[in-house]
C-alpha cells in the first residue's frame, strides 16, 4: 500500500553514531572558551551566611555568586501554561535545600584550574537543619518549611506544611458505589526514586556573539523553551538568543525542563564575555534529576458480575528540594488512572509534598507506569476475589473506542478512535499459554514459574480540542532544493528513537522523493516555528502530523508549476506523484496519459525560469491526544532461595496505528521492557539521614538491567494490532512510552503467580522477595 511506510530501513543517524562521529554538545569547542564548574552544597538544608570567592579570584578566574545573578524564581519546566507554572529555583542560591543545590560557580581556560578554584571557596553557613526526606514528615505540624514563599505564574503564594501543589477531583459518589459493591480493596504502594541513567550527562555551550547576541548549544529536549527561559531571567529579548538543536544522548524525560547548569553558563558567559562550556560528570548528573517518589492509596469496588463501581484514589508526591512543575503530574496520574478502566464514580486526592531530595522531574511514561503497575496489581486481585479470568475482567471495564479518554489529565480530553486491545490480548493469551497457567498454591519447589498480564497505555501527545493547561504545538518547515531533494526543518528532538526519520518517510510517503533525498537540516530557534518539546510521545504523531501537511502544501505547489509547464493541462488537481523505482525519485504524471515529469526537472525549471522556492511552514496543534495501547504477558521464574527472578518469556503487543517503522516499534518494546525490569527489581537512589545519596552517588552503585538479564530475542515475542488511527500521519500513533507502561504490572503479576505473594513496594528486591517467603514459612 506504501512505498516507505511500513518499510525496514536504516536510519539516517545510524552511521554516525555507530562510527562515533557525531558530535554531542560536550563535543563542542570555541575558540577562547572557559571551562565552567559548579560549587554545590554538601548539606541537605542550609541557610548561608557568607561566600568567600576571594582566593578564587585571585587565581584569576570568572567568579558567579549568588550575588552576580538576577534574583528571580523560576520554574525550569514551561510545558504548562503561566498562570499553573510554580517557581522557587534560583540560577544559584543562598539558601540550598538539597545535597547538590548549585551555590557558587567559576570559569577558567582549564578544567583543572576552574577545579582549584571551586574548591578554593569557603561557604559560612548562618544554619543547618536536619533535612526532611519523608513527605509525610514534611506534611507534619511544625516541621520546618523548605520552602516560604513561591510564586504561582506571577503572584507570591505561602508554602504549608511543604505542600508544593494539590489537585482534587470528585465525580459521582463514590461512597454509595463501596456501599453498593460486593467486594471492595484497599491497598497502599510505594515506588522507587529512579535516575534517568541516559547516556549523555547533560552539557551546555553559551557564545556571546557581536550585538548582545547569544549562542547556546545544551542538552535538551526543547530549543524553544530553553531560549524563552534564559530570557525571562536575565531580560534578553527572545531575538538575542538562539538556542542550537544538537543531537542529545538520550533523555527518557530529563530534559524537558531547562537543565540547570544552562542559566549557569550564561551568566558565566556574560561576566567573562567569553565562550562558556560546563559538563557534568555522571556524578554530578545523578545530582540534577531523578523521578518522583509516589506513595498511592487505592480502593476499589465492583459488583460480583465484575462490573466495576467505583474508586478512591490519594496520591502524595515526593517532589524533592524544588519544582519541575508536579502540578500537572498530579493531573496525569488521575488521568491514567480514570483512562484505565470505567470506575464509574470518582474521588481523587493528591498532593506534591516538598523534601530535601534531588528534584524531581519526569520520567518515561510521567507517573503511568507507577499508576498502570498499582491499577494492574488491583485488577488482578480483584479478578482472584471475583473469580473471572483477569483477561475477562479487563475487557469488561477497560475504557476503549468511542468513549472519553484523559490520559494527560483533567484539562486534556478527547474521544477514542482507534483500538487493539481486543486484538492484543486475544493473541497475547494464545502465545503465552494462558488457559494452562496454574495457580500459585500448586507450584512448589525451589524454582517456580508463574505468568503476569497487565495492559496499559500512553497518550499520543497532549493535544485536545480544548486549549487546557498544557502547552502543545510543534511546527516545521519544508522546502524543495533546485535539484529536487527537500530540506526538512523542525525544533523537535529526536531522543533517539528514531522520531525523525518516521517524519522524513511521512514526507517521502507524500512526494515521492526517497528517504535518502530528504536533508535533515539543522535547526535552531531562529529558523524553526515553536515546538513545545519532545515529550507524552508525541514525535511520531503531531511532529509527523506537521510534516505530512507541510509534504501537503509543497505537492500542491509542484502541481501548480507543473500545470505551468505541460500547459495543456486543466488544473493543477490533474497531476498525481509517486516514487519511481526505476528513475529513483519522484514523478509527477497524470492518470491516463503519457504526461511525466521528474520532480527534479520541475525543480530545475522553476530556478531557471525565476519562479521561486517552493516551500511550506507549518503551526500544528493536534486537537487530540490518542491513547496507545500496550499488553505485557510475561513468563518469570522465581528462585526462592535467593530471590533472583528471570524472566522466561515475553509477548509484547503494542497498538501504535500504522506501523511507520516496524524495527523501531520492535526496538521501543524491548528497550521498555529492559526499563521496567530495571524498575522492577534494581533501580532506586537511597539516601543517608543527612540527606546524601547512599554511596555518594557513585554510578558504580546504581544497577540496570544488561543484555544478560533479558530472555533471550527469541523468547521475546513483539504482536502489534491492526488498527489505523483516524487523527495521525497516515493513521500512526506514539509509542515510546506506552512501550514501559504496562510491564512492571505484568511482571509483579508473574511473580504472584509464581510464589502467592504480591509486593506493594518498588523495588522488589531479592532480600523482599526471600523475607516475604520465610514469613510465609515456605523457605528456612
Amino acid at each position: 500500500m506504501y512505498s516507505f511506510i511500513g518499510k525496514r530501513s536504516i536510519r539516517k543517524d545510524a552511521l554516525p553514531k555507530t562510527s562515533g562521529t557525531i558530535k554531542f554538545v560536550n563535543d563542542l569547542e570555541a575558540p577562547g572558551m572557559l571551562i565552567g564548574r559548579i560549587l554545590r552544597s554538601p548539606y541537605a538544608f542550609a541557610d548561608i551566611r557568607r561566600i568567600d570567592a576571594s582566593e578564587a579570584e585571585r587565581l584569576g578566574v570568572v567568579v558567579l555568586t549568588p550575588d552576580d545573578i538576577p534574583q528571580k524564581p523560576f520554574n525550569p519546566r514551561l510545558v504548562s501554561i503561566h498562570e499553573v507554572t510554580y517557581k522557587d529555583t534560583y540560577v544559584l542560591t543562598k539558601k540550598p535545600r538539597y545535597v547538590g543545590d548549585a551555590i557558587a560557580a567559576v570559569a577558567a581556560p582549564s578544567e583543572e584550574l576552574a577545579q582549584r578554584a571551586i574548591e578554593s571557596i569557603r561557604i559560612e553557613y548562618e544554619r543547618i537543619y536536619e533535612p526532611i526526606l519523608d513527605p509525610f514528615k514534611a506534611m507534619e505540624p511544625g516541621a520546618p518549611l523548605i520552602h516560604e514563599r513561591i510564586m504561582k505564574g506571577s503572584e507570591w503564594v505561602n508554602v504549608e506544611r511543604n505542600i508544593a501543589a494539590t489537585l482534587n477531583y470528585v465525580e459521582g459518589d463514590v461512597d454509595k458505589a463501596f456501599r453498593e459493591s460486593d467486594i471492595v480493596i484497599e491497598r497502599r504502594f510505594k515506588t522507587g526514586k529512579r535516575y534517568h541513567m541516559q547516556l549523555e550527562p547533560k552539557s551546555v555551550l553559551c557564545i556571546p556573539e557581536p550585538g548582545g547576541k547569544l549562542t547556546i548549544y545544551a542538552t535538551t529536549q526543547t530549543i524553544h523553551n530553553t531560549r524563552i527561559l534564559v530570557s525571562q531571567i536575565f531580560d534578553i529579548p527572545l531575538s538575542k538568543v538562539n538556542v542550537v538543536k544538537v543531537p542529545i544522548g538520550g533523555s527518557f524525560g530529563s530534559s524537558i525542563q531547562v537543565n540547570y547548569l544552562v542559566p549557569i553558563a550564561v551568566a558565566l558567559c556574560l561576566k567573562s564575555g567569553k565562550p562558556v562550556k560546563i559538563s557534568y560528570t555522571r556524578e554530578e548528573d545523578i545530582l540534577d534529576h531523578s523521578n518522583f517518589v509516589f506513595h498511592f492509596r487505592m480502593k476499589i469496588g465492583a459488583r460480583r458480575d465484575g462490573v466495576l463501581m467505583g474508586a478512591e484514589f490519594e496520591n502524595i508526591l515526593d517532589a524533592g528540594a524544588h519544582q519541575v512543575q508536579p502540578y500537572p503530574l498530579l493531573g496525569t496520574s488521575l488521568g491514567w488512572f480514570v483512562s484505565m478502566y470505567k470506575w464509574r464514580n470518582i474521588r481523587y486526592i493528591s498532593k506534591a509534598v516538598y523534601t530535601n531530595k534531588v528534584p524531581a522531574c519526569a520520567l518515561r511514561g510521567y507517573g503511568a507506569p507507577e499508576v498502570q503497575w498499582a491499577v494492574e496489581t488491583m485488577m488482578d486481585e480483584l479478578a482472584e476475589e471475583l473469580k473471572i479470568d483477569p483477561i475477562e475482567l479487563r475487557l469488561k471495564n477497560y475504557v476503549g473506542r468511542g468513549e472519553i479518554f484523559w490520559g494527560q489529565g483533567p484539562t486534556v480530553k478527547s474521544v477514542i478512535k482507534s483500538d487493539g486491545v481486543p486484538e492484543l490480548l486475544e493473541k497475547g493469551r494464545k502465545l503465552i499459554g494462558w488457559e494452562k497457567r496454574s495457580h500459585p498454591s500448586r507450584k512448589k519447589g525451589r524454582y517456580r514459574r508463574g505468568i503476569g498480564l497487565a495492559r496499559g497505555f500512553h497518550t499520543s501527545g497532549a493535544g485536545g480540542p480544548i486549549s487546557g493547561e498544557v502547552i502543545d504545538y510543534t511546527g516545521c518547515i519544508l522546502k524543495l532544493n533546485e535539484d529536487g531533494t527537500l530540506d526538512y526543518i523542525t525544533a523537535l528532538q529526536d531522543h533517539g528513537g528514531g522520531t525523525l526519520d518516521a517524519h522524513v518517510k511521512i514526507i517521502s510517503e507524500v512526494l515521492g522523493v526517497p528517504p535518502e533525498l530528504v536533508n535533515l537540516a539543522t535547526a535552531s530557534t531562529e529558523n524553526t516555528p515553536y515546538d513545545v518539546c519532545t515529550h507524552a510521545s508525541r514525535g511520531t504523531y503531531a511532529g509527523g502530523e506537521a510534516a505530512r501537511r507541510a509534504a501537503e502544501i509543497v505537492r500542491s505547489k509542484i502541481f501548480e508549476y507543473a500545470a505551468r509547464i505541460v500547459g495543456r493541462v486543466v488544473n493543477p488537481e490533474a497531476f498525481k506523484i509517486k516514487y519511481d523505482e526505476e528513475l529513483k525519485q519522484a514523478i509527477v504524471y497524470v492518470e491516463g496519459t503519457d504526461i511525466k515529469i521528474p520532480l527534479s526537472e520541475i525543480a530545475r525549471i522553476a530556478w531557471q525560469k525565476n519562479w521561486g522556492t517552493i516551500g511550506a511552514f507549518v503551526s500544528y496543534r493536534a486537537t487530540s491526544a490518542p491513547p496507545s495501547f500496550t499488553v505485557y504477558f510475561v513468563e518469570v521464574e522465581v528462585d526462592t532461595w535467593t530471590g533472583k527472578v528471570r524472566p522466561i518469556r515475553v509477548i509484547a503487543g503494542a497498538d501504535v496505528g500504522t506501523l511507520v517503522n516496524p524495527d523501531m516499534v520492535e526496538g521501543q518494546l524491548h528497550g521498555g521492557f529492559a526499563m521496567a525490569w530495571g524498575m522492577a527489581f534494581t533501580e532506586n537512589t537511597v539516601y543517608e539521614e543527612n540527606g546524601e545519596l547512599a554511596g555518594r552517588g557513585l554510578i558504580t552503585d546504581y544497577k540496570i538491567p544488561t543484555i544478560t538479564d533479558m530472555p533471550t530475542p527469541e523468547d521475546f515475542i513483539v504482536i502489534t494490532a491492526d488498527t489505523y488511527e483516524p487523527t495521525g500521519p497516515f493513521g500512526a500513533k506514539g509509542l515510546g512510552e506506552a512501550a514501559m507502561n504496562p510491564a512492571v504490572g505484568a511482571i509483579a503479576n508473574a511473580i504472584y503467580n509464581a510464589i502467592g505473594v504480591r509486593f506493594y513496594e518498588l523495588p522488589i528486591t531479592p532480600d523482599k522477595i526471600v523475607k516475604a517467603l520465610r514469613e510465609r514459612g515456605e523457605i528456612p
